[in-house]
Protein backbone atom coordinates (compact mmCIF):
# COMPACT_ATOMS: atom_id res chain seq x y z
CA UNK A 1 0.00 0.00 0.00
CA UNK A 2 2.83 2.43 0.90
CA UNK A 3 2.20 6.13 0.71
CA UNK A 4 -1.18 5.70 -0.96
CA UNK A 5 -2.30 3.68 2.07
CA UNK A 6 -1.09 6.42 4.41
CA UNK A 7 -3.16 8.97 2.52
CA UNK A 8 -6.23 6.74 2.51
CA UNK A 9 -5.84 6.18 6.25
CA UNK A 10 -5.68 9.93 6.78
CA UNK A 11 -8.88 10.35 4.75
CA UNK A 12 -10.54 7.62 6.81
CA UNK A 13 -9.58 9.44 10.01
CA UNK A 14 -10.86 12.76 8.73
CA UNK A 15 -14.14 11.15 7.67
CA UNK A 16 -14.52 9.54 11.10
CA UNK A 17 -13.88 12.82 12.91
CA UNK A 18 -16.31 14.53 10.56
CA UNK A 19 -19.00 12.01 11.56
CA UNK A 20 -18.26 12.64 15.21
CA UNK A 21 -18.49 16.38 14.69
CA UNK A 22 -21.83 15.88 12.93
CA UNK A 23 -23.34 14.12 15.97
CA UNK A 24 -21.92 16.84 18.22
CA UNK A 25 -23.56 19.48 16.01
CA UNK A 26 -26.90 17.67 16.20
CA UNK A 27 -26.66 17.37 19.97
CA UNK A 28 -25.85 21.04 20.46
CA UNK A 29 -28.63 22.08 18.06
CA UNK A 30 -31.15 19.98 20.04
CA UNK A 31 -29.95 20.81 23.54
CA UNK A 32 -33.37 22.39 24.24
CA UNK A 33 -35.49 19.92 22.26
CA UNK A 34 -38.07 18.14 24.42
CA UNK A 35 -37.33 14.43 24.74
CA UNK A 36 -34.25 14.51 22.48
CA UNK A 37 -31.74 11.71 23.05
CA UNK A 38 -28.03 12.34 22.62
CA UNK A 39 -26.19 10.77 19.66
CA UNK A 40 -22.54 9.73 19.83
CA UNK A 41 -20.00 8.37 17.37
CA UNK A 42 -18.00 5.30 18.32
CA UNK A 43 -14.79 4.35 16.49
CA UNK A 44 -13.53 0.89 15.60
CA UNK A 45 -10.27 0.04 13.84
CA UNK A 46 -9.94 -1.43 10.37
CA UNK A 47 -6.77 -3.55 10.20
CA UNK A 48 -5.21 -4.74 6.92
CA UNK A 49 -3.10 -7.87 6.73
CA UNK A 50 0.60 -6.95 6.72
CA UNK A 51 3.76 -8.86 5.92
CA UNK A 52 6.60 -9.43 8.37
CA UNK A 53 8.71 -6.68 6.88
CA UNK A 54 6.06 -4.08 5.99
CA UNK A 55 2.98 -2.52 7.48
CA UNK A 56 -0.21 -1.74 5.59
CA UNK A 57 -2.12 1.05 7.31
CA UNK A 58 -5.83 0.45 7.61
CA UNK A 59 -8.38 2.98 8.76
CA UNK A 60 -11.21 3.63 11.18
CA UNK A 61 -14.89 2.76 11.03
CA UNK A 62 -17.65 4.66 12.82
CA UNK A 63 -20.99 3.68 14.30
CA UNK A 64 -23.57 6.11 15.65
CA UNK A 65 -25.16 5.24 19.00
CA UNK A 66 -28.17 6.89 20.64
CA UNK A 67 -28.49 7.22 24.42
CA UNK A 68 -32.23 6.56 24.32
CA UNK A 69 -32.38 4.87 27.73
CA UNK A 70 -30.72 7.84 29.47
CA UNK A 71 -33.55 9.94 30.88
CA UNK A 72 -33.38 13.71 30.69
CA UNK A 73 -34.35 16.03 33.56
CA UNK A 74 -37.99 17.03 34.01
CA UNK A 75 -39.19 20.57 33.48
CA UNK A 76 -42.53 21.38 35.10
CA UNK A 77 -45.22 23.32 33.28
CA UNK A 78 -48.81 24.44 33.86
CA UNK A 79 -50.41 22.44 31.04
CA UNK A 80 -52.16 19.18 31.97
CA UNK A 81 -51.46 17.80 28.49
CA UNK A 82 -47.70 18.19 28.86
CA UNK A 83 -46.70 14.61 29.68
CA UNK A 84 -43.47 12.90 30.68
CA UNK A 85 -42.56 9.28 31.35
CA UNK A 86 -40.86 8.66 34.69
CA UNK A 87 -38.96 5.43 34.20
CA UNK A 88 -39.06 3.02 31.29
CA UNK A 89 -41.36 3.35 28.32
CA UNK A 90 -42.45 5.54 25.45
CA UNK A 91 -45.65 7.23 24.39
CA UNK A 92 -47.24 5.74 21.28
CA UNK A 93 -47.90 8.39 18.65
CA UNK A 94 -49.17 8.33 15.11
CA UNK A 95 -48.15 10.30 12.05
CA UNK A 96 -50.86 12.11 10.04
CA UNK A 97 -50.71 9.09 7.69
CA UNK A 98 -51.47 6.70 10.56
CA UNK A 99 -48.01 5.16 11.02
CA UNK A 100 -47.27 4.37 14.70
CA UNK A 101 -44.04 5.52 16.36
CA UNK A 102 -42.56 5.76 19.85
CA UNK A 103 -41.49 9.00 21.52
CA UNK A 104 -40.55 10.60 24.82
CA UNK A 105 -41.52 14.07 23.56
CA UNK A 106 -44.79 14.71 25.40
CA UNK A 107 -45.52 18.37 24.64
CA UNK A 108 -49.07 17.69 23.46
CA UNK A 109 -51.63 20.38 22.67
CA UNK A 110 -55.11 20.08 21.12
CA UNK A 111 -55.41 20.90 17.44
CA UNK A 112 -58.46 22.48 15.81
CA UNK A 113 -60.45 19.27 16.26
CA UNK A 114 -59.33 18.62 19.83
CA UNK A 115 -56.83 15.87 18.95
CA UNK A 116 -53.65 15.94 21.06
CA UNK A 117 -50.61 16.55 18.85
CA UNK A 118 -46.99 17.32 19.75
CA UNK A 119 -44.65 19.92 18.29
CA UNK A 120 -43.54 17.57 15.50
CA UNK A 121 -47.10 16.87 14.34
CA UNK A 122 -47.50 13.38 15.85
CA UNK A 123 -50.79 12.44 17.51
CA UNK A 124 -51.00 10.84 20.96
CA UNK A 125 -52.65 7.41 20.94
CA UNK A 126 -54.79 5.91 23.72
CA UNK A 127 -57.62 3.54 24.52
CA UNK A 128 -61.11 5.07 24.52
CA UNK A 129 -62.96 4.26 27.75
CA UNK A 130 -66.43 5.03 26.38
CA UNK A 131 -67.25 1.32 26.28
CA UNK A 132 -65.55 0.34 29.52
CA UNK A 133 -62.13 -1.03 30.37
CA UNK A 134 -59.98 -1.61 27.27
CA UNK A 135 -58.49 -4.90 26.15
CA UNK A 136 -54.74 -4.37 25.69
CA UNK A 137 -52.95 -5.96 22.75
CA UNK A 138 -49.54 -6.69 24.26
CA UNK A 139 -47.56 -6.72 21.01
CA UNK A 140 -49.42 -4.24 18.83
CA UNK A 141 -51.42 -1.04 18.57
CA UNK A 142 -54.81 -2.55 17.76
CA UNK A 143 -57.60 -0.76 19.59
CA UNK A 144 -55.67 2.50 19.98
CA UNK A 145 -57.08 5.76 18.65
CA UNK A 146 -56.09 9.40 18.63
CA UNK A 147 -56.76 11.01 22.02
CA UNK A 148 -59.34 13.77 21.71
CA UNK A 149 -60.20 16.21 24.51
CA UNK A 150 -62.95 18.09 22.68
CA UNK A 151 -65.57 15.38 22.84
CA UNK A 152 -69.25 16.23 22.81
CA UNK A 153 -70.70 17.73 25.94
CA UNK A 154 -71.56 15.41 28.80
CA UNK A 155 -75.07 14.12 28.19
CA UNK A 156 -77.69 14.42 30.89
CA UNK A 157 -78.28 11.08 32.66
CA UNK A 158 -81.25 10.44 34.95
CA UNK A 159 -80.65 9.47 38.57
CA UNK A 160 -81.56 5.89 39.42
CA UNK A 161 -79.75 5.17 42.69
CA UNK A 162 -78.60 6.88 45.86
CA UNK A 163 -76.25 4.93 48.13
CA UNK A 164 -75.54 5.99 51.69
CA UNK A 165 -71.94 6.65 52.63
CA UNK A 166 -72.83 7.21 56.27
CA UNK A 167 -76.16 7.86 57.98
CA UNK A 168 -77.32 7.87 61.60
CA UNK A 169 -80.51 8.76 63.42
CA UNK A 170 -80.05 10.00 66.99
CA UNK A 171 -81.44 7.35 69.34
CA UNK A 172 -82.04 10.04 71.98
CA UNK A 173 -84.20 12.20 69.69
CA UNK A 174 -87.71 12.94 70.99
CA UNK A 175 -90.74 11.19 69.55
CA UNK A 176 -92.42 13.33 66.92
CA UNK A 177 -96.12 14.03 66.54
CA UNK A 178 -95.75 13.57 62.78
CA UNK A 179 -95.81 16.01 59.85
CA UNK A 180 -94.96 18.82 59.83
CA UNK A 181 -93.15 18.19 63.14
CA UNK A 182 -90.19 16.19 61.87
CA UNK A 183 -87.28 14.90 63.92
CA UNK A 184 -84.56 15.21 61.25
CA UNK A 185 -84.41 16.46 57.68
CA UNK A 186 -82.00 16.43 54.73
CA UNK A 187 -82.19 16.90 50.96
CA UNK A 188 -80.66 15.21 47.91
CA UNK A 189 -80.14 16.58 44.41
CA UNK A 190 -81.16 14.17 41.67
CA UNK A 191 -81.62 14.54 37.89
CA UNK A 192 -84.55 13.90 35.58
CA UNK A 193 -84.36 12.38 32.08
CA UNK A 194 -83.02 15.53 30.42
CA UNK A 195 -80.63 16.61 33.16
CA UNK A 196 -82.79 19.01 35.18
CA UNK A 197 -82.06 19.08 38.88
CA UNK A 198 -84.78 17.64 41.10
CA UNK A 199 -84.34 18.25 44.83
CA UNK A 200 -85.77 15.59 47.14
CA UNK A 201 -86.63 16.60 50.70
CA UNK A 202 -86.24 13.66 53.10
CA UNK A 203 -88.02 13.82 56.47
CA UNK A 204 -87.46 11.41 59.36
CA UNK A 205 -89.90 11.10 62.26
CA UNK A 206 -89.27 9.09 65.40
CA UNK A 207 -92.70 7.57 66.05
CA UNK A 208 -91.75 5.16 68.85
CA UNK A 209 -88.70 3.65 70.49
CA UNK A 210 -86.38 2.38 67.75
CA UNK A 211 -89.04 3.11 65.12
CA UNK A 212 -88.84 5.82 62.46
CA UNK A 213 -91.02 6.90 59.57
CA UNK A 214 -89.20 8.29 56.53
CA UNK A 215 -90.96 10.34 53.84
CA UNK A 216 -89.58 11.79 50.60
CA UNK A 217 -91.13 14.87 48.92
CA UNK A 218 -90.45 16.81 45.74
CA UNK A 219 -89.04 20.16 46.84
CA UNK A 220 -90.73 21.84 43.85
CA UNK A 221 -94.10 21.10 45.50
CA UNK A 222 -93.12 22.81 48.75
CA UNK A 223 -94.17 26.14 50.18
CA UNK A 224 -91.19 28.31 51.19
CA UNK A 225 -88.91 25.29 51.06
CA UNK A 226 -90.89 23.02 53.35
CA UNK A 227 -94.36 22.11 54.59
CA UNK A 228 -96.98 22.21 53.34
CA UNK A 229 -96.40 20.30 50.06
CA UNK A 230 -98.93 20.41 47.27
CA UNK A 231 -98.47 16.71 46.50
CA UNK A 232 -98.26 13.50 48.47
CA UNK A 233 -94.84 12.08 49.34
CA UNK A 234 -93.01 10.32 46.54
CA UNK A 235 -92.23 7.46 48.95
CA UNK A 236 -92.62 6.62 52.62
CA UNK A 237 -92.08 3.64 54.92
CA UNK A 238 -91.44 2.64 58.52
CA UNK A 239 -87.98 1.52 59.61
CA UNK A 240 -87.08 -0.31 62.82
CA UNK A 241 -83.71 -0.76 64.47
CA UNK A 242 -82.10 -3.55 66.45
CA UNK A 243 -80.51 -2.12 69.59
CA UNK A 244 -79.50 -5.46 71.06
CA UNK A 245 -75.88 -6.43 71.70
CA UNK A 246 -75.96 -8.16 68.34
CA UNK A 247 -77.64 -5.45 66.29
CA UNK A 248 -75.88 -2.44 67.88
CA UNK A 249 -78.29 0.03 66.29
CA UNK A 250 -78.40 -1.37 62.75
CA UNK A 251 -81.64 -1.90 60.86
CA UNK A 252 -83.72 -4.75 62.21
CA UNK A 253 -83.88 -7.89 60.09
CA UNK A 254 -87.58 -7.32 59.50
CA UNK A 255 -87.16 -3.66 58.53
CA UNK A 256 -87.15 -2.44 54.93
CA UNK A 257 -83.73 -1.29 53.71
CA UNK A 258 -84.64 1.11 50.89
CA UNK A 259 -87.24 3.44 49.47
CA UNK A 260 -88.40 3.16 45.85
CA UNK A 261 -89.93 6.06 43.91
CA UNK A 262 -90.00 7.75 40.53
CA UNK A 263 -88.16 11.03 40.05
CA UNK A 264 -90.60 13.65 38.68
CA UNK A 265 -89.84 13.80 34.95
CA UNK A 266 -87.22 11.11 35.46
CA UNK A 267 -86.71 7.42 36.04
CA UNK A 268 -87.36 4.86 38.73
CA UNK A 269 -85.15 5.73 41.70
CA UNK A 270 -83.97 3.73 44.71
CA UNK A 271 -82.74 5.26 47.95
CA UNK A 272 -80.57 2.57 49.52
CA UNK A 273 -80.72 2.92 53.32
CA UNK A 274 -79.20 -0.43 54.25
CA UNK A 275 -76.25 1.06 56.17
CA UNK A 276 -78.37 3.49 58.20
CA UNK A 277 -78.01 3.19 62.00
CA UNK A 278 -79.68 4.51 65.15
CA UNK A 279 -77.11 5.11 67.86
CA UNK A 280 -76.58 7.71 70.55
CA UNK A 281 -74.89 10.40 68.47
CA UNK A 282 -75.90 13.32 66.26
CA UNK A 283 -77.92 13.00 63.08
CA UNK A 284 -75.82 12.39 59.97
CA UNK A 285 -76.79 11.68 56.38
CA UNK A 286 -74.26 11.41 53.52
CA UNK A 287 -75.06 9.79 50.18
CA UNK A 288 -73.75 9.37 46.64
CA UNK A 289 -76.30 9.94 43.89
CA UNK A 290 -75.80 8.89 40.28
CA UNK A 291 -76.95 10.87 37.23
CA UNK A 292 -75.76 14.23 35.99
CA UNK A 293 -76.78 17.39 34.19
CA UNK A 294 -75.53 18.22 30.67
CA UNK A 295 -72.24 20.08 30.77
CA UNK A 296 -69.26 20.99 28.58
CA UNK A 297 -65.63 20.01 29.23
CA UNK A 298 -63.80 22.57 31.35
CA UNK A 299 -60.36 20.93 31.68
CA UNK A 300 -58.57 17.58 31.68
CA UNK A 301 -56.41 15.68 34.15
CA UNK A 302 -54.00 12.79 33.59
CA UNK A 303 -53.19 10.41 36.44
CA UNK A 304 -49.92 8.56 36.95
CA UNK A 305 -51.40 5.36 35.49
CA UNK A 306 -52.20 7.16 32.24
CA UNK A 307 -55.94 7.60 32.80
CA UNK A 308 -57.22 10.85 31.32
CA UNK A 309 -60.20 12.49 33.02
CA UNK A 310 -62.48 15.12 31.55
CA UNK A 311 -63.51 17.73 34.13
CA UNK A 312 -66.88 19.19 33.23
CA UNK A 313 -68.25 22.59 34.10
CA UNK A 314 -70.44 21.18 36.87
CA UNK A 315 -67.46 19.50 38.54
CA UNK A 316 -68.16 16.00 37.20
CA UNK A 317 -65.03 13.91 36.51
CA UNK A 318 -65.22 11.26 33.81
CA UNK A 319 -62.48 8.88 32.66
CA UNK A 320 -62.25 9.26 28.88
CA UNK A 321 -58.97 7.64 27.76
CA UNK A 322 -56.23 5.37 29.08
CA UNK A 323 -52.82 6.24 27.68
CA UNK A 324 -50.57 3.16 27.39
CA UNK A 325 -46.79 3.01 27.28
CA UNK A 326 -44.64 0.85 25.03
CA UNK A 327 -41.15 -0.56 25.24
CA UNK A 328 -38.78 -2.84 23.32
CA UNK A 329 -36.08 -5.28 24.39
CA UNK A 330 -33.24 -2.92 23.35
CA UNK A 331 -34.43 0.72 23.33
CA UNK A 332 -30.98 2.05 22.37
CA UNK A 333 -31.28 0.18 19.07
CA UNK A 334 -34.54 1.87 18.02
CA UNK A 335 -34.31 3.68 14.70
CA UNK A 336 -34.54 7.49 15.05
CA UNK A 337 -36.94 9.19 12.66
CA UNK A 338 -37.73 12.80 11.77
CA UNK A 339 -39.67 14.57 14.52
CA UNK A 340 -37.94 13.07 17.58
CA UNK A 341 -39.73 9.72 17.23
CA UNK A 342 -38.46 6.15 16.95
CA UNK A 343 -39.46 3.16 14.89
CA UNK A 344 -38.95 -0.49 15.77
CA UNK A 345 -35.95 -2.17 14.15
CA UNK A 346 -34.65 -5.73 13.93
CA UNK A 347 -31.99 -4.96 16.55
CA UNK A 348 -34.42 -3.29 18.97
CA UNK A 349 -36.89 -6.16 19.18
CA UNK A 350 -40.67 -6.03 18.90
CA UNK A 351 -42.90 -3.47 20.58
CA UNK A 352 -44.57 -4.47 23.86
CA UNK A 353 -47.57 -2.43 25.08
CA UNK A 354 -49.03 -2.16 28.58
CA UNK A 355 -50.27 0.42 31.05
CA UNK A 356 -48.04 2.68 33.13
CA UNK A 357 -46.79 1.03 36.29
CA UNK A 358 -47.13 -2.48 34.84
CA UNK A 359 -44.63 -4.89 33.26
CA UNK A 360 -41.64 -2.81 34.33
CA UNK A 361 -42.96 0.38 32.72
CA UNK A 362 -42.67 3.77 34.38
CA UNK A 363 -45.44 6.17 35.31
CA UNK A 364 -46.95 9.15 33.51
CA UNK A 365 -46.26 12.61 34.92
CA UNK A 366 -48.67 15.36 33.92
CA UNK A 367 -47.64 19.03 33.75
CA UNK A 368 -44.04 18.03 33.05
CA UNK A 369 -41.77 17.58 30.05
CA UNK A 370 -38.62 15.49 29.72
CA UNK A 371 -35.77 17.66 28.54
CA UNK A 372 -32.88 16.69 26.28
CA UNK A 373 -30.23 14.47 27.88
CA UNK A 374 -27.45 16.44 26.17
CA UNK A 375 -24.66 17.76 28.41
CA UNK A 376 -23.49 20.94 26.69
CA UNK A 377 -20.07 20.95 28.39
CA UNK A 378 -19.34 17.40 27.21
CA UNK A 379 -20.42 18.24 23.67
CA UNK A 380 -18.15 21.27 23.49
CA UNK A 381 -15.28 19.13 24.74
CA UNK A 382 -16.05 16.50 22.09
CA UNK A 383 -16.15 19.23 19.46
CA UNK A 384 -12.62 20.35 20.37
CA UNK A 385 -11.44 16.72 20.33
CA UNK A 386 -12.93 16.21 16.87
CA UNK A 387 -11.34 19.39 15.59
CA UNK A 388 -7.92 18.38 16.85
CA UNK A 389 -8.34 14.83 15.56
CA UNK A 390 -9.41 16.07 12.13
CA UNK A 391 -6.40 18.41 11.99
CA UNK A 392 -4.02 15.63 12.97
CA UNK A 393 -5.41 13.29 10.31
CA UNK A 394 -5.14 16.03 7.71
CA UNK A 395 -1.47 16.38 8.64
CA UNK A 396 -1.00 12.66 8.00
CA UNK A 397 -2.61 13.06 4.58
CA UNK A 398 -0.52 16.13 3.84
CA UNK A 399 2.69 14.37 4.92
CA UNK A 400 1.87 11.38 2.69
CA UNK A 401 1.22 13.71 -0.24
CA UNK A 402 4.53 15.54 0.39
CA UNK A 403 6.47 12.28 0.49
CA UNK A 404 4.75 11.18 -2.72
CA UNK A 405 5.93 14.42 -4.33
CA UNK A 406 9.50 13.65 -3.22
CA UNK A 407 9.19 10.18 -4.72
CA UNK A 408 7.88 11.51 -8.04
CA UNK A 409 10.59 14.18 -8.20
CA UNK A 410 13.45 11.69 -7.77
CA UNK A 411 13.57 11.24 -11.55
CA UNK A 412 14.39 14.90 -12.00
Amino acid sequence: MGLYGVMRTGVSGMSAQSNKLSTVADNIANVNTTGYKRASTEFSSLILRSGSGSYNSGGVDTQVRYAITDAGPLQYTTSATDLAVQGNGFFIVSSPQGTPYLTRAGSFVPDGEGNLVNAAGYYLMGYNLANGAPSVVANGVAGLEVVNIAQTALQGNPSTLATLVNANLDSNAPISAGPPNFTSKTSLITYDNIGNKVTLDIYMYKTAANTWDIEVYNNADSTAGGFPYSSAPLANDTFTFDVSATGKGALDAASPTSLAMTIPGGSAFTLDLSVMTQVATDFEFKANVDGNAPSSIDSVEVSSDGTMYAIYGDGTRKATYRIPLATVASPDNLSPEVGNVYSVSTNSGNMQVDFAGSSGLGTVKSEALEQSNVDLANELTSMIESQRGYTANSKVFQTGADLLDVLVNLKR
